[in-house]
């Protein structure tokens, strides 16, 4: 089992995170770069965000609305909807790329083995991606 105090810290750095002045929210941040990366569907957004889909939709609502995301439906298929970045949008993950960026290179820094930690993050990310696709089949187990 895992050590309380490890979950913590985890919780502390989400938390963290939460402050730092990137000009965009944690959630925000991830949506933006995920819809970045190339357009992603709304409910695959979701899939890897680990949130609810009225959840994304709440937030992408306010990105749109703020101007840093437009929704583009699929050609042929109008119930497919991606997520795209405006070129404000662009501007602010940039910003928030920078912001993030300088709160996790200090924090490796205060470590005194800041390469290990960033490769043990990368090892982490890969582990959660497998956690997601091992869990995906049973959440829609006996779902017609």
């Amino acid at each position: 089992m895992a050590d309380p105090d490890d979950v913590l810290v985890l919780m502390r750095m989400a938390r963290a995170l939460e402050r730092v002045d990137a000009g965009l929210s944690p959630q925000q941040y991830r949506i933006l770069k995920l819809a970045g990366a190339g357009g992603e569907r709304s409910a695959r957004l979701a899939e890897r965000l680990a949130v609810a889909k009225p959840t994304l939709t709440a937030i992408a609502d306010s990105l749109v609305a703020a101007g840093l995301a437009r929704r583009e439906t699929e050609p042929g298929d109008r119930r497919v909807v991606r997520l795209h970045l405006t070129e404000a949008g662009t501007a602010a993950v940039a910003r928030a790329d920078v912001a993030y960026g300088e709160w996790l290179e200090r924090l490796c820094e205060l470590t005194g083995d800041g390469d290990r930690i960033r490769a043990d993050l990368r090892m982490i990310d890969g582990a959660l991606d497998e956690l997601c696709r091992v869990r995906r089949p049973a959440a829609t187990a006996g779902r017609p």
